[in-house]
């Protein structure tokens, strides 16, 4: 562990080992509020007392899933400074990323309640232990907004290695872009899975060829046994550089004025605007397809969306209640990398309180009695 820890926390651990142990507390908060994410650092800190032959009291201040507040502690931890002191950083670093994380992934859930939830992040995050620390993230804000609101919330993710955090034991999905285009049509991509994995639903991608609603419905009429059991789902993935097929900004306006109204007769501001009735995958892109399905009579077919599913974004969708079924995302992960650095200090020396000049703040409050 000293080669991954930084350097002054080795320094001094050698000089508490010349001069003598003492028992610390430290105190770990963020700057910004959260959602309280712990278990991956109280499993660190667990497996490394146990390793080390001591023991480490952390007192969690909050219950996991939490709402925590900006500058509150969300634990203590006690123990030996000698076996603490080295340890800051790497617990630090299973910390705060999954607490930001899990909060930007119980506000999408909570702005969304009705859709179901795909965390989608693997290819965005840093190596595995990244890709570990976000899945569970989004699992325990995805709990919070279920207790809280009745959210759905989400139900699955992409990659095996963690589907457990979400009940499942395999990851979700079916079909990349390169499959599309291994086809040669949407349609012969949508029958070469069904052949392949005929006992699984299908979910098909329609921005390929920029004919989102062509495709949707050849693939609709192809499999209309799928269609009507409700077993068929379309992605809208359309990049922000277009507009679906059969719209443009007058028509998107159009849309809107007949399903959402109240979604554009209210200040918006730009980046609403952009959700509500811009290129890519907009609430009225949304409530396109799902009108021209319902034409076709296919009302049972579901809509996955993807493509930049930030807070904001799923925000702007419940404005215009844009009838979505599942929400394929990874921009829960944190936007701003810098809120998500947590931060530990110590507030007691041998239990005798003591903390930088600023930071009184973090000292535990006395109690009566």
């Amino acid at each position: 562990m000293t080669r991954l820890t930084d350097a002054y926390f080795n320094k001094t651990k050698e000089i508490v080992r010349r001069y003598g142990d003492k028992r610390v507390t430290y105190a770990v908060f963020l700057r910004r509020p959260v959602i309280a994410t712990l278990r991956l650092m109280v499993d660190f800190l667990a497996a490394a007392a146990k390793t080390r032959g001591t023991n480490f009291q952390v007192d969690l201040q909050y219950k996991e899933g939490e709402w925590v507040g900006a500058g509150e502690p969300l634990a203590y931890i006690s123990g030996s400074l000698f076996h603490l002191v080295d340890l800051e950083t790497l617990y630090l670093q299973k910390l705060g990323a999954p607490c930001v994380a899990a909060y930007n992934a119980y506000a999408m859930c909570v702005d969304l309640p009705k859709a179901a939830f795909l965390a989608m992040d693997a290819r965005h995050c840093a190596g595995a232990e990244m890709a570990e620390m976000m899945a569970y993230a989004a699992a325990v804000g995805s709990a919070a907004a279920k207790r809280e609101v009745g959210a759905v919330g989400f139900v699955g993710n992409a990659t095996d290695a963690t589907a457990h955090y979400f009940g499942q034991a395999l990851g979700k999905g079916t079909m990349p872009h390169a499959l599309i285009g291994y086809a040669g049509s949407t349609l012969r991509a949508a029958e070469m899975f069904r052949e392949t994995f005929p006992h699984e639903p299908l979910t098909v991608l329609v921005d390929y060829f920029g004919q989102e609603v062509s495709d949707t419905l050849a693939v609709a009429r192809r499999f209309p046994d799928l269609a009507a059991d409700g077993q068929l789902a379309v992605r809208l993935d359309t990049h922000g550089g277009r507009y679906i097929e059969e719209l443009d900004v007058a028509r998107s306006y159009a849309v809107l004025e007949a399903h959402a109204p109240n979604a554009i007769r209210g200040y918006r501001t730009e980046a609403e605007l952009r959700h509500l009735i811009g290129t890519g995958v907009s609430a009225a892109a949304v409530w396109h397809v799902r009108a021209r399905l319902d034409q076709a009579g296919f009302p049972m077919v579901k809509i996955v969306v993807s493509s930049g599913f930030t807070p904001a974004k799923c925000r702007a969708m419940s404005i215009a209640d844009a009838p979505i079924d599942v929400v394929g995302t990874g921009s829960y992960l944190p936007e701003n990398w810098t809120e998500t650095y947590a931060t530990s200090d110590i507030v007691e020396y041998d239990g005798v309180p003591l903390i930088k000049i600023g930071r009184e703040f973090l000292l535990r409050k006395k109690t009566d009695g």
